[in-house]
């Protein structure tokens, strides 16, 4: 599928309809196997119709009128249940309204194909659903991979090509890892910029709301229409830019094909004229140490999804459970220790970074796992786990922003550069990360 701007000049131009749009969208999702747990045909149409009416008679302004989005399904749709991954929900009651990002996205002109599929309560990320299915990696056919969690349907329906942008939410790296996986730009605001109202919460510290586009300047569109507020992203050259990698922990067990491709990003951005230093950056070490007893997100998932999770646990993924379960009975005195000590890393690490324009290092380290060998062995899958994990969540952990954009060379399994800053630095970080992005198109193309 083409761009949101390309898109949206065919719609002005008569030259596409929504209608055409959506109706082969719809085709795509009802036959894309385990990507969709819900589809709104219908409405979809209806809107198509709406939209198309709208641009006949001149209203062309608005960025996401008549494109196709999905949804992840932990927002509220009005009239739905909202299930999360899980079938504990079933049976509860439909939300009374839509969640205040779909009300933003609706408002625009946006097509919402449906709800797509995620890792159980978004606990994961590797994209495996033991209810729903698990949907396949679309950059490999031969073999079945991960697609990356837990906005692992919506990275495939992009990946697919039957929409523009995927609606998810990013609680340790859950746009960034599944954006890595599938060649494709996963965007972590800073989370106090997009409203959380109305999605089924993990955990209230680190959740954040945000989309899986196909570029920079697509995830620079849907910011605009999730946040409510109009960045000023400066256009940059590379030349002076003063870039960061952290060497301890973010680079750490790279496999062949990311090693390849971060060493080609390295040599290109240093040829292009980017400062680029390595700093120890040794704070990375003490995140294991500060978030205990029991971590983060178990203790206030537990606290979010432990009277679901405990009224019938066999229901659940047992993956999910062993690590809920791991902030089961943790003191309010222990709960609030841990704040106290990531408040004062965060200020810590922030001092380091400050000086450099953003700091980067791999999204994740490895490769797209094959699905059965996580099927069959748990370790692989908690290992797996960890690794896909391990340099996302640092910037959850900071509180900090986030972007994910492929560098990988064609013909290769994707791998993403992840682009990160300190809280509030969103502007800079797409400014570096559509810099970047131009400078790698020219090297994969010539």
């Amino acid at each position: 599928m083409e761009t949101i701007r390309q898109l949206q000049l065919q719609l002005k131009k008569r030259q596409l309809t929504s209608c055409s749009l959506i109706e082969k969208s719809l085709s795509q999702a009802k036959n894309s196997l385990y990507v969709m747990t819900s589809i709104n045909a219908e409405h979809a149409m209806s809107l198509a119709q709406h939209a198309d009416s709208l641009i006949a008679s001149g209203h062309t302004n608005s960025p996401l009128l008549g494109l196709p989005i999905t949804i992840k399904d932990l927002f509220d749709v009005q009239g739905q249940t909202t299930m999360a991954g899980t079938v504990v929900c079933a049976g509860e009651p439909s939300a009374a309204k839509d969640a205040l990002v779909i009300s933003r996205l609706k408002n625009v002109g946006a097509v919402i194909l449906g709800k797509t599929n995620m890792s159980e309560f978004a606990f994961s990320g590797v994209g495996i659903n033991p209810h729903y299915g698990t949907p396949v990696n679309p950059c490999d056919l031969q073999i079945a991979r991960i697609p990356g969690g837990s906005s692992s349907g919506a990275a495939v329906s992009v990946a697919s090509g039957f929409a523009v942008a995927g609606l998810g939410s990013d609680t340790g790296g859950s746009l960034r890892i599944p954006a890595a996986l599938c060649g494709l730009v996963g965007f972590k605001n800073s989370q106090f910029r997009v409203p959380r109202e109305g999605a089924v919460e993990l955990a209230r510290s680190l959740d954040t709301v945000g989309a899986i586009t196909r570029c920079v300047d697509d995830a620079m569109i849907l910011d605009q229409v999730l946040s409510g507020q109009d960045l000023l992203v400066q256009a940059r050259g590379l030349k002076g830019l003063r870039l960061a990698i952290p060497t301890t922990l973010m680079i750490d067990d790279l496999d062949e094909t990311v090693a390849k491709s971060f060493s080609k990003v390295i040599s290109t951005l240093t040829q292009a004229g980017v400062e680029i230093r390595e700093i120890s950056l040794k704070e990375l070490d003490e995140i294991a140490q500060i978030n205990q007893p029991g971590g983060l997100s178990p203790i206030e998932g537990y606290a979010a999804q432990g009277v679901r999770i405990e009224a019938d646990p066999t229901k659940v993924d047992h993956r999910v459970v062993q690590r809920m379960y791991l902030g089961k009975g943790v003191s309010a005195a222990d709960y609030l220790h841990l704040l106290d000590r990531r408040k004062n890393w965060i200020k810590r690490v922030q001092s380091v970074i400050e000086p450099f324009d953003a700091i980067i290092c791999p999204t994740v380290p490895i490769i797209a796992q094959p699905i059965q060998a996580l099927l069959d062995s748990e370790d692989e899958f908690f290992r797996v786990n960890r690794l896909l994990l391990r340099n996302t969540f640092a910037i959850n952990f900071l509180d900090g922003c986030s972007i994910s954009i492929p560098c990988h060379a064609q013909g290769d399994l994707p791998v993403g550069l992840m682009i990160s800053a300190n809280c509030g630095k969103d502007s800079a970080v797409l400014g570096i990360a559509l810099a970047i992005e131009a400078q790698l198109k020219k090297l994969h193309t010539n």
